[in-house]
């Protein structure tokens, strides 16, 4: 948990960086959310060890990194709270758990929330740090209030409510306007999303530090970019004005927090080497068809979902044969 936390913190600075203080607000109030959640649910002599494994402190960094930075605060502990509530303590607590709990948390708030999910806005930069989004203090259920006038500017420090400017993201624009996004900004962060779609390359540098730290099942990631990138090519194959490139579907959207930090989990992944590649070959292929042919932009949460549901059964199949028995016994 610790090194997969230490893995994700440059990508999680860049987006505060990048979105403000509304961005550390809304992490701030995920990771509240699951761990106040992980100690209400967990019997008193068991709390302090339960709280001190990380796992809701990881749960509650990766759900705040798929979040847009403008969204309110409450909807954000909801996010948290569901997270750990429905997808992790409802299946028996640590371990247990089927599908990832931070997706779980998420795939929640879009249902439940659809517009602010998909609203987003444009990176103000580190000059408008303390210029705090209106819709990050909305009150419950309620529309955000008007903001007064002399209210919009940051001069003069302070803490200063603000209209975001709305924006597309990347993959947005790709789908509904063919434009693509060049791959200097989908390395570096100036781009309109969730916080985890600031930086590829920080993302990247910390799945390197995972590998080193063997921290990481590498046949995971390394399966889903392959599959992804030549489903890709192909598709470019019929109709290249249509469908992104191979960098484009690659270092877009969520797809590297998806496939180093999310789908690599080890309680909702595959545990053998050949369940790891079909694992990871099955997310790869549903992202690219989801975003290309689905409904929406993005398919990396029902992608790694679909497949969470699935590796019970690729567990199964792939599981190797007990030395000293027979194929029949061991199948049994």
């Amino acid at each position: 948990m610790r090194d997969v936390l230490l893995a994700l913190l440059p990508a999680l600075l860049a987006g505060i960086w990048y979105f403000g203080l509304s961005a550390l607000l809304v992490v701030v109030v995920t990771i509240l959310g699951a761990m106040m959640t992980e100690w209400a649910f967990t019997p008193k002599h068991q709390r302090s060890m339960a709280l001190s494994d990380g796992s809701a402190l990881l749960t509650g960094v990766l759900l705040g990194m798929t979040l847009p930075p403008a969204l309110p605060l409450w909807m954000a502990w909801i996010g948290g709270a569901v997270a750990i509530g429905l997808g992790k303590t409802l299946w028996g607590g640590l371990g247990n758990n089927l599908f990832n709990p931070a997706i779980v948390g998420r795939a929640f708030l879009l249902g439940t929330f659809p517009i602010a999910m998909t609203t987003w806005h444009v990176a103000a930069g580190p000059d408008q740090f303390f210029n705090l989004y209106s819709s990050t203090l909305a009150l419950p259920f309620m529309q955000v209030p008007p903001i007064p006038q002399g209210t919009l500017s940051a001069s003069g420090g302070g803490i200063h409510l603000v209209d975001g400017m709305s924006a597309a993201t990347p993959l947005g624009l790709m789908k509904f306007e063919q434009t693509g996004t060049p791959i200097f900004s989908l390395m570096f962060g100036n781009t309109a999303g969730s916080l985890g779609e600031t930086s590829g390359l920080l993302l990247i540098l910390g799945g390197l530090y995972l590998l080193v730290r063997r921290a990481l099942e590498w046949r995971i990631p390394l399966a889903i970019f392959l599959s992804a990138g030549v489903f890709t090519l192909l598709l470019q194959q019929i109709d290249p004005l249509r469908f992104p490139d191979i960098y484009f579907t690659l270092f877009s959207g969520g797809m590297l927090l998806g496939a180093i930090y999310m789908a690599t989990d080890p309680v909702t992944s595959p545990v053998t080497p050949k369940g790891a590649w079909i694992f990871g070959i099955g997310i790869g292929l549903l992202i690219v068809l989801i975003r290309n042919f689905g409904g929406l932009p993005e398919g990396v949460l029902y992608a790694i979902l679909l497949m969470n549901a699935a590796t019970p059964l690729i567990n199964r199949y792939t599981q190797p044969r007990i030395f000293g028995r027979s194929v029949g016994r061991s199948a049994k």
